[in-house]
């Protein structure tokens, strides 16, 4: 898994809420080199990536609510349960593999 890939699983987890690229690109702002991760459509291909993988499932918002508001039409992302299973095999060869980083006393 890549860094970007376990950063969007993280922040898409994190409240559980569809969520579209421009707004991932804002989540993502706050993790250390963001800017490099998202920078010439990684973020865009990550995500494209991740759906392929079937770690995340899209849809297109609902027309009328991109009218009201003005503004193109958004593509919603969700992270699904292979996402969160990925998530979560990721987390768990870590602790294997580094099990004093995770405050486990080792004789």
């Amino acid at each position: 898994m890549l860094p970007i890939e376990e950063a969007i699983l993280r922040a898409g987890l994190s409240d559980r809420a569809d969520f579209h690229g421009f707004e991932m690109a804002k989540r993502l702002e706050a993790i250390d080199n963001a800017r490099r991760l998202t920078a010439h459509g990684t973020l865009y291909k990550a995500l494209s990536r991740m759906e392929k993988t079937g770690w995340l499932e899209s849809r297109w918002e609902d027309p009328q609510v991109a009218a009201d508001a003005g503004r193109p039409l958004r593509r919603l992302y969700r992270v699904t349960g292979a996402g969160e299973l990925a998530l979560s095999r990721l987390d768990a060869e870590r602790r294997r593999q580094n099990p004093g980083e995770q405050g486990f006393a080792i004789s």
